[in-house]
């Protein structure tokens, strides 16, 4: 550390910022000696120092699809001193977590199978990328957040110079660096450090709240993209954590009539609590694909123009393609198998598109709005709740969601 004269005693810290502010006069004196930034770390005072004492822990699988929770980086005197933070970032305390669906979710799918489609987990892997939490450090180059900041995680690092990103379209990102997405780390620990641009004020929002704007922005880039308008009849497939919130997301946007499907009567028993004018249509074991469509058809008098597949099933989408009216569109937002098999005619003679969507782009701020004005409210989704500590158990409980009945599990973290 550079020699620091006793002038720096009269140093004042701006608010809101990791700039020191120094009178003319000290700044002239002989005993003057530029501080480095080592040295104003030195100087800061204790209520600016990061309020990190408990070990950074995260949540990891690996390709033997163990699942196990460890010490993570970056470590508490990283977080206290900030020397680990680079250019733009700031350090999160990470409050609360959604685990990504149940049998179908992406944190499911990389702990159970490995992997999803050419994403595959070779070495140890930390999961989570449904995140919200409080700004605790900033690197001096960040001037938009201040420590105390609440905010929610988008878990995307673009390049900014593709086309996709200087398009707008960044979730094409070629060269996309998806937190959990393997090789990059999620946001499943108690500490993380992130670009500054990709954390969304949320003020007075539960971090609960915080995390569901994740899931949230994967109905409404769906909702844009399939563009669902007032008096849309709609069939969502799915009634999981993502068909329950693209039917809130369907309820506010006045589609009408709303079809929802599932193989399990407790799920829609939920949909129909969160929206009591839903249609609802259990799936029975052995229904052909396109009796099924029949049947979902029948519920919305005939009118179905428009599907959002939210199970990414190979039985569930081609059903609602046989549900589909000539000139209809299914629009897959779920994720399933690399390979599916699909009715080919079907989708030919009725001139049926069939469009899919990969993540999300611009949705947050929207998100944002949308539940900070109680337009949508999303709580009754969210089931159980476990500690980091008990994060293996909070996988369990929603990888067994038939048996539990989870919807929205969430791991909440205490610094």
């Amino acid at each position: 550390m550079s020699r620091v004269s006793p002038a720096l005693r009269t140093l004042i810290r701006q608010p809101c910022s990791t700039q020191w502010r120094v009178a003319p006069a000290i700044r002239s004196s002989p005993a003057w000696v530029k501080p480095t930034q080592q040295s104003i770390r030195c100087l800061a005072t204790p209520a600016a120092m990061p309020a990190a004492s408990k070990e950074n822990i995260g949540v990891y699988c690996n390709s033997s699809h163990d699942l196990w929770v460890k010490e993570s980086g970056p470590s508490v005197d990283e977080v206290k001193t900030g020397q680990a933070l680079k250019e733009g970032e700031v350090t999160i305390a990470i409050k609360s977590t959604g685990i990504c669906g149940y049998v179908q979710g992406k944190n499911i799918h990389f702990w159970r199978h490995g992997r999803i489609g050419p994403m595959v987990v070779e070495h140890d892997h930390i999961l989570g990328h449904e995140s919200a939490g409080e700004i605790i450090a900033t690197h001096p180059s960040v001037k938009t957040l201040k420590v105390g900041d609440r905010v929610a995680v988008e878990p995307s690092q673009i390049c900014n110079k593709c086309e996709p990103c200087l398009t707008g379209r960044y979730n094409g990102c070629l060269e996309m660096r998806f937190m959990s997405t393997p090789p990059v780390d999620g946001l499943l620990r108690r500490y993380v450090n992130h670009s500054a641009i990709w954390c969304h004020k949320i003020g007075d929002m539960s971090y609960e709240d915080g995390a569901m704007l994740e899931p949230l922005s994967v109905s409404l880039a769906g909702m844009h993209r399939a563009k669902i308008a007032l008096g849309d009849p709609v069939l969502i497939c799915g009634a999981g954590p993502i068909g329950l919130m693209t039917l809130l997301c369907c309820s506010a946007a006045g589609a009408e009539p709303i079809v929802i499907t599932d193989i399990d009567q407790g799920r829609l028993d939920v949909a129909k609590e969160i929206c009591p004018r839903v249609r609802t249509y259990k799936v029975q074991p052995g229904t052909s694909m396109e009796d099924a469509g029949a049947a979902m058809s029948k519920l919305a008098g005939g009118n179905l123009m428009t599907a959002l597949e939210c199970s990414g099933v190979e039985s569930s989408i081609a059903a609602a393609i046989y549900a589909m009216k000539f000139g209809g569109k299914v629009f897959v937002i779920g994720v399933g198998k690399p390979d599916i098999q699909i009715p080919f005619m079907r989708l030919s003679t009725q001139e049926i598109d069939l469009q899919f969507q990969y993540r999300y782009a611009n949705t947050w701020p929207r998100a944002i709005r949308l539940v900070q004005s109680g337009v949508l409210d999303m709580k009754r989704l969210v089931t159980h709740r476990f500690s980091l500590e008990n994060a293996v158990q909070a996988f369990e409980t929603s990888a067994a969601s038939a048996k539990t009945g989870a919807i929205k599990v969430l791991i909440q973290s205490e610094v």
